[in-house]
């Protein structure tokens, strides 16, 4: 046999091994191994990408995900030595696949995105329907409804384009979920109804699966539970028989929706148990997440207190888990986004000017869904995150003393996953120069020992001290950013208490130079920790810098501290430096120069005065995050009036006259963006009402052309003094 007719017959391996795999996937792996072993003896580098391509697409389908990763990136690695873009896109997209399968899918989007862009550079509507609808996936983890309908509608048209009934159809099974999320439940059952023929058209065995599995989410919507429960069965013995493990993972948990709908507890704890086993033996964390924040719910409305409490700490412990590897791995991949746009400015500088223009499109569109991922990021992030700490807190008042560990434990995860979130979600701002100071008169001393209680713990649990030493030359009052410096405060200590073994650290503050309107005041943070090396003393303060000769797996840390430290104080017109002796301790020091002021002592009774009577319209879709705006803003007599969406509130705007409008931005039926446009260019009693943006989306007010409509923009979890001013401001 000449070599010609061995390739030739190995690409009918390969054919005949993707062609097969939505019936007899384990038959596609023989297949595949024997091209693999064949293209070796050949030492025909794309014949052994392709193979190692659908070995690791196989792989990836049965839930061996090591394997798949190990086989994508020797498929990328031969694909670079013979420059196949498209094959490396290939290796990138089952990599991907991985990723969002388990709990890096923030990660998976950005290895997504750099397919879609060779695929759209190709014209490859096959592959560009395969990635979108994999990115609608991602968005739908992310709760970007919006985002996820159109990847979806992409999807379905690029599938059209090449005549392919089965990526069509793949495409039409999450729309359908979509339109449930939207209320749009006939719409739902005839999308889903649809994907099933085309399944059985096609004979995509694994692919009826999840389809089945998307009625039964209808039916369930429906409250035609025996029929739902009949699909769900029926999808999983699929699954189980195609050794499909996310498939099947995904049954466990609708399975307890269904149960818990149908009011039978005890089965649906009973499916959601098998359903966390299930994820915890091949990393389905997503799963997990999902079944243990139901069964939170579950033991909540049984009144099972300690059970709850335990469910919720599950749940909190896998978010935070998640997002400390997903969000850094954004950072730490930040390079490979760059490295996507310089290759297509290097490609648009190769072709006609049509063909530039048309880059030039499909950059834009590139940088506009990294904007929508950070602000759906943030948002999606905070919004629950709010809710943790509020629910902590409510159930802090029933708590008896056999539970307290249990709470601070929940109460601890909670705030170091709030520092950390706004870390990151900070350092991103910093970075595009969209951070400004917001000054205002506060209690000097009272604000510094704040912080110092705020640490106390921390130092205590080291067994250090930590002390607050305040010159007595500073003034009472001055004019600060308690936010930003208060971050710049902890970022240092909290630092210096990291490493620092024996002793304890220092807050001293001193005043340097006391002129009419302003004092110079400078920061000492002292340690007796083990110092840093004079070669290291310059990267520390580069972003994600953690110096290995100070640095212990103990310390831990993303790298990002010291550079917001840095970027910070800047904004102050400053700059941070040290003194460190290794093995003895370290110092470091800025000076700010401060305005002073009265102090401005606002009790509860004040606030009371200065807004009673007032009126206020809530938009808030977050029950939880509703309540506890309600009740803060009852403490200041104020009287509120809720609407769960954009469309109510446009309504009750109509109605009647409100004193304030705080406007939450992403809400169902119509967002805050929108609302606030519509109440403004209305003819209605509202159309001057200050509207405060009230939102846990950080990106928000960079949406230039809403921002007219609003009288400010106020992040979430609340921070109720800025909160205050805003009003008091405006009354």
């Amino acid at each position: 046999m000449n070599i010609a007719e061995e390739i030739e017959q190995i690409e009918t391996l390969l054919k005949q091994a993707y062609q097969g795999r939505i019936s007899n996937l384990q038959h596609s792996l023989l297949l595949a191994s024997e091209a693999l072993k064949r293209s070796k003896a050949l030492e025909n580098k794309a014949l052994i990408g392709k193979s190692l391509n659908q070995l690791a697409l196989y792989h990836m389908v049965t839930g061996e995900y090591e394997q798949c990763i190990s086989f994508a990136k020797e498929a990328a690695s031969n694909f670079e030595q013979i420059n196949d873009e498209r094959g490396v896109a290939e290796a990138k997209y089952n990599i991907a696949g991985v990723y969002y399968r388990t709990d890096n899918y923030h990660l998976g989007l950005v290895h997504m995105i750099d397919c879609r862009t060779i695929y759209l550079k190709y014209d490859d509507y096959h592959n560009l329907s395969r990635v979108e609808k994999s990115i609608g996936t991602i968005y739908e983890y992310f709760g970007d409804q919006k985002n996820a309908q159109k990847s979806y509608e992409s999807a379905i048209t690029a599938a059209q384009t090449v005549g392919d009934l089965n990526l069509e159809s793949n495409a039409y099974n999450p729309l359908s979920g979509i339109f449930i999320k939207q209320g749009r439940i006939d719409d739902a059952l005839l999308m889903i109804e649809r994907s099933i023929s085309l399944k059985k058209q096609t004979g995509d065995v694994r692919g009826l699966a999840f389809a089945i599995y998307g009625r039964g989410k209808v039916y369930t919507e429906m409250g035609r539970f025996e029929e739902a429960e009949a699909d769900y069965i029926e999808a999983g013995r699929i699954h189980l028989e195609m050794g499909d493990r996310l498939g099947l993972g995904m049954v466990y948990y609708k399975m307890g929706v269904l149960y818990y709908r149908w009011n039978n507890n005890n089965k649906a704890k009973e499916i959601l148990q098998q359903g966390i086993n299930f994820s915890a033996q091949y990393n389905t964390v997503l799963i997990k997440i999902k079944c243990s924040y139901l069964l939170y719910l579950i033991c909540k409305q049984e009144n099972n207190i300690q059970a709850a409490l335990e469910y919720l700490e599950h749940y909190l412990k896998e978010k935070e888990t998640v997002i400390n590897t997903q969000t850094l791995k954004v950072i730490e991949n930040y390079e490979l986004i760059t490295k996507m746009e310089l290759l297509e400015k290097e490609a648009r500088a190769q072709r006609e000017k049509a063909e530039i223009i048309e880059k030039k499109n499909r950059a834009e569109e590139s940088a506009r869904i990294k904007q929508e991922f950070l602000s759906t990021m943030s948002h999606e992030i905070r919004t629950p995150l709010n809710a943790v700490i509020t629910i902590t807190a409510l159930l802090a008042e029933k708590t008896n003393p056999e539970e307290k560990q249990l709470m601070d434990s929940l109460r601890f995860a909670s705030n170091n996953l709030l520092r950390i979130i706004n870390d990151i979600l900070d350092y991103t701002k910093l970075d595009l120069g969209k951070v400004s100071l917001d000054y205002r008169p506060l209690d000097f001393g009272r604000w510094l020992r704040d912080i110092k209680n705020t640490y106390d713990s921390l130092a205590k649990e080291k067994k250090l001290t930590l002390d607050l030493k305040i010159d007595a030359a500073c003034a009472e009052s001055y004019e600060l950013d308690e936010t930003k410096a208060g971050q710049i405060l902890g970022n240092l200590i909290s630092n210096a208490i990291k490493f620092t073994e024996t002793g304890g650290v220092t807050l001293e503050v001193k005043c340097l130079k006391q002129l009419k309107t302003h004092d110079v005041i400078r920061f000492n943070i002292i340690d007796t920790g083990v110092g840093i090396p004079a070669k290291v003393r310059e990267e520390i303060f580069e972003s994600f810098s953690q110096p290995k000769s100070i640095t212990t797996k103990k310390h831990g840390g993303s790298g990002l501290g010291l550079a917001i430290v840095k970027k910070l104080i800047a904004l102050h017109n400053s700059d941070v430096f040290l003194e460190s002796t290794v093995g003895e301790g370290t110092v470091f020091y800025f000076d700010l120069k401060l305005k002073k002021a009265k102090a401005t002592n606002t009790t509860v009774e004040s606030q009371a005065q200065v807004l009673g009577s007032k009126t206020v319209l809530l938009a808030e879709d977050n029950k939880v995050n509703a309540m506890v705006a309600i009740r803060l803003l009852k403490n200041w007599g104020l009287e509120t009036e809720h609407a769960e969406n954009g469309l109510l509130v446009v309504e009750k705007a109509k109605q009647k006259r409100f004193d304030y409008i705080l406007m939450d931005i992403h809400m169902p039926e119509m967002n805050g963006y929108d609302a606030a446009k519509k109440i403004r260019t209305s003819k209605g009693e509202n159309t001057n009402t200050p509207i405060f943006a009230l939102t846990a989306d950080v990106t928000a007010e960079n949406e230039e052309e809403y921002t007219k409509y609003f009288d400010g923009f106020l992040r979430k979890p609340i921070e109720i003094n800025k909160l205050y001013d805003a009003l008091a401001k405006t009354r």
